[in-house]
């Protein structure tokens, strides 16, 4: 029998696999989830997503689950609405943008090259600790500037954000609080959010002239808005993208012959030195369908949610002030209905789809769009090109863990250098493979 809680079990006990069940089984334009009192929909038809998050704020806005992420970012664009979300964002767009990004190629090759080489030597090691820093550095460095957080900061960030990022996934759906947890997740957040202010306030001293923190800074936000703003575009920038960027080490270790052709299209998208060229990495479609394929199979935002602020029809149904709408695009993103044989990694398929929302639509996408697709972009050529890789397990699929964002399991893998970079002596014949290996060996 249906309740107003009938779902809630079926949600916590495995949020993806309610998604896509539900999702999938739905002839309805949004299924009605019976999750708590208020009225929640999952947005089943992705013709609606476009209209839901290009309506205006005054229909349909953030409601009460993207405000529960106060927690942490506080005030921050990612929870604010009307001018003041739009001022912040046209300042973070103008830096972020993909013309812009593109003028960081450099510094991300040679800071994954730098890992590369480490890693080497090293052998083993587990891709989304490794991928997870990374875009951790990537986003300080357009934050920031190059080399304003050392080591120590970076960890720093790291281990605040893993003493959180759990007791937040649980309380987004908890309609009643654990006395339990109430107070470790209390002391959690308080300890982290003291963590990440220390490094973000010292990073904000030593931040470069170009940096996109001196470009908040002439927003004229307060110390606390500031610091809100640095704090969420940390999070979203490193989070979001360090988990995308794991599966590339998994998928690439999988399919050797993808990661040949690969390689031979890296090879038209570097000038002599060996260094990749940003105008050219539009043109670079086996690469740029890889990463595309990736955020189709692993979005990193599995769901997202809006909020009628007044009584309003979308797709034939009228959604009363106060009912949530759930865009879920790990389910959007595996609908038989929109995707031929959804649950294959296919490199070269069409991702020219409605149902294709990795960073949402319209106005209010996610700004890092550009950067996240150049960094994983980046990632796939250098790799790709150079090495030779290796994962641990047979199997065939993995299914990552739903927090704020999907977490993959446990992806080891290993590198050698690509057997058609060598010459007999066994060292790398290729000035660019030379390049990508030894810069700073």
């Amino acid at each position: 029998m249906s309740h107003p809680f009938s779902d809630l079990s079926a949600f916590r006990r495995d949020p993806l696999q309610f998604f896509q069940t539900r999702g999938n089984a739905s002839r309805e334009r949004m299924e009605r989830l019976r999750l708590g009192p208020a009225p929640i929909y999952l947005v089943v038809d992705p013709t609606l997503v476009k209209p839901i998050m290009k309506a205006a704020p005054a229909a349909i806005d953030k409601g009460k689950l993207i405000h529960k992420l106060r927690q942490i970012v506080g005030n921050s664009s990612l929870t604010i609405s009307g001018e003041e979300h739009a001022r912040r964002r046209k300042a973070i767009h103008g830096q972020m943008a993909k013309g812009v990004a593109s003028s960081y190629v450099a510094e991300i090759s040679a800071l994954y090259r730098r890992t590369f080489a480490h890693l080497l030597r090293e052998g083993s090691f587990d891709a989304h600790a490794v991928a997870a820093p990374l875009a951790l550095r990537v986003v300080c460095t357009v934050l920031f500037g190059p080399g304003v957080l050392g080591p120590v900061e970076e960890g720093t960030l790291i281990r605040a954000v893993h003493l959180v990022e759990d007791d937040l996934a649980d309380g987004m759906f908890r309609l009643v609080p654990s006395p339990r947890a109430y107070f470790r997740k209390r002391r959690n957040l308080r300890e982290a959010k003291a963590m990440m202010a220390v490094v973000v306030d010292r990073a904000r001293r030593n931040a470069s002239e170009g940096s996109l923190v001196r470009q908040l800074q002439k927003l004229g936000l307060s110390d606390q808005d500031l610091r809100d703003e640095v704090l969420m575009l940390i999070l979203a920038g490193h989070h979001t993208t360090g988990t995308a960027a794991a599966w590339v080490f998994w998928h690439l270790a999988n399919d050797p012959a993808l990661a040949q052709r690969i390689a031979a299209e890296a090879a038209g998208v570097v000038d002599e030195s060996g260094e990749l060229m940003p105008s050219r990495l539009p043109s670079a479609d086996l690469s740029l369908g890889f990463t595309r394929e990736i955020l189709r199979l692993y979005p990193s935002a599995y769901w997202f949610s809006r909020e009628a602020v007044k009584t309003t029809e979308i797709g034939g149904v009228t959604l009363r002030k106060g009912t949530s709408l759930l865009i879920s695009p790990w389910h959007l993103h595996r609908d038989p209905r929109f995707w031929p044989e959804p649950e294959r990694f296919d490199a070269e398929r069409s991702h020219a789809s409605p149902a294709y929302v990795p960073f949402g639509v319209g106005p209010r996408a996610c700004v890092g769009i550009g950067l996240a697709m150049l960094e994983l972009q980046v990632l796939v050529l250098e790799l790709a090109s150079t090495f030779e890789l290796a994962a641990s397990t047979t199997a065939r699929a993995l299914t990552p863990k739903p927090s704020v964002t999907l977490i993959p399991p446990p992806i080891t893998v290993r590198l050698a250098e690509r057997a058609d970079r060598r010459g007999p002596d066994t060292t790398l014949t290729s000035p660019s493979a030379k390049r990508r290996c030894e810069q700073a060996a």
